[in-house]
């Protein structure tokens, strides 16, 4: 409890002491949640756009490794739209795969 300035020596120190713990406790309750929060969404942006990047040039790398390997064996022409047709092929059997995934077997 704090005191009389004039009785007790000690009444600059046990002052600070009260606002500083009123002050910790409304800034645990209000500004680190809101910090934490804000943290998350950013990292979370970070990570969501890295990602996103690193996907892209990964299938523009396998896009242009496949097109350098099918023009070993044949013209520039023919070897992208073979490697295109090859990519959609995978593509659409990966889609067609977690169609079928989407929903589980109900077997009774």
């Amino acid at each position: 409890m704090i005191s009389n300035p004039f009785t007790d020596p000690k009444w600059a120190k046990k002052t600070v002491a009260s606002i500083d713990r009123w002050v910790d406790f409304i800034s645990d309750k209000t500004t680190r949640p809101i910090a934490n929060l804000v943290r998350l969404v950013v990292f979370g942006v970070i990570a969501v756009v890295a990602t996103v990047t690193i996907v892209v040039l990964a299938l523009i790398g396998i896009s242009r490794a496949l097109n350098e390997l099918l023009d070993i064996w044949l013209t520039r022409q023919n070897a992208v739209w073979i490697s295109y047709f090859i990519l959609s092929f995978v593509f659409v059997a990966i889609g067609a795969w977690l169609m079928r995934k989407r929903y589980p077997n109900k077997q009774n």
